[in-house]
């Protein structure tokens, strides 16, 4: 176990704010979780990669984040192969073992930023596709006695970048490992956003898995800003979802307007378009601003600080809820 008193916080967050924390400690084993686990008191944040992450401030209590690493085959029928995988690995080189692998069914979540933990928590998705898709189970410790516990993925109680451990579970455990069930028969999606038209200019019409990967990379280089480059934390802001009547008379006002249809009584519109339509893509505040290709995109401008980044989502939501009476909600996790 690694630990370490008064410790920045600068390389464990993708917008780049330089704040410290008054003790930071990684575990590499469920043992360890364990220990941590019954020592472990208030106050405390877990974090993963820390790109769904904006610190405001100092943190005066413990960072936790776990180092488990590993992945192994442990179960396999006709059709699927399941797969354990530590709660630190980075997803996207998790991603690209899938694939190389003969692996199927993340390949939509390509070059999403972040730990394996945090698919279970977040939830993550993308064109099309989401973790819980895939997760099977997931090990966890519980904070205060320190057992560890198997969680079945219906119970997790999955949605729309939620999940039980973002909920009433928050604080709860620290996570050990997924486990994914990964198909071994190809089927590509292919029906979101532009993906179809990428494939298309490369002439390919019947992609293999590494060819959709490679599509889905280059969407998302090509839209969203290099954390290496512009601090930033992917899209800051989760797409609304709105009720029949509201969706009617916004398409009566924006013929032009995108949506996914959820279900019967819902859509989803995408918050970037309404933040367009706003005004703000590429502008500034200080120096906290919209990305200049995706307007759900808020960036770091050059040291900036997390306040300003907050005074701009709120500057940001502001106007959406004035303009078309939508309610957006930040996606990353404001601390």
């Amino acid at each position: 176990m690694k630990e370490y008193t008064d410790y920045s916080l600068k390389a464990h967050n993708t917008f780049g704010i330089d704040a410290r924390c008054r003790h930071y400690v990684e575990y590499a084993t469920a043992d360890e979780a364990c220990l941590l686990a019954r020592r472990l008191s208030e106050p405390f944040l877990i974090i993963g990669g820390g790109s769904n992450l904006l610190l405001t401030r100092d943190y005066e209590g413990t960072v936790v984040r776990s180092a488990v690493m590993g992945m192994e085959v442990v179960g396999r029928d006709e059709g699927t192969v399941t797969v354990r995988v530590g709660s630190g690995e980075q997803w996207d080189a998790v991603v690209a073992r899938f694939v190389a692998n003969g692996w199927y069914g993340a390949e939509n979540l390509s070059l999403i930023p972040g730990d394996v933990g945090a698919t279970a928590v977040q939830n993550i998705g993308a064109y099309g596709a989401e973790a819980c898709d895939l997760i099977e189970q997931v090990e966890a410790v519980a904070i205060g006695n320190g057992q560890k516990v198997t969680i079945n993925a219906a119970d997790c109680c999955y949605g729309y970048r939620q999940s039980r451990f973002k909920q009433e579970w928050k604080n709860h455990y620290l996570i050990t490992h997924v486990t994914y069930r990964l198909s071994l028969t190809f089927r590509p999606r292919l029906d979101y956003g532009n993906i179809k038209s990428v494939l298309q200019q490369r002439g390919i019409g019947q992609p293999t898995a590494q060819q959709l990967r490679d599509a889905i990379i280059a969407i998302r280089r090509e839209k969203l800003p290099d954390p290496q480059v512009q601090g930033n934390a992917g899209s800051f802001f989760m797409n609304p979802m709105v009720e029949r009547s509201k969706f009617e008379e916004l398409l009566q006002r924006y013929p032009d307007m995108p949506h996914y249809h959820v279900d019967n009584e819902t859509e989803k519109i995408p918050a970037g378009w309404m933040i367009d339509r706003c005004g703000w893509k590429g502008k500034s505040m200080g120096r906290a601003g919209v990305h200049d290709k995706q307007a759900l995109v808020l960036v770091n401008r050059g040291e900036a600080t997390g306040q300003e980044i907050v005074s701009l989502c709120e500057a940001i939501r502001n106007d959406v809820l004035a303009t078309f009476g939508i309610e957006i909600k930040p996606e990353v996790n404001i601390v």
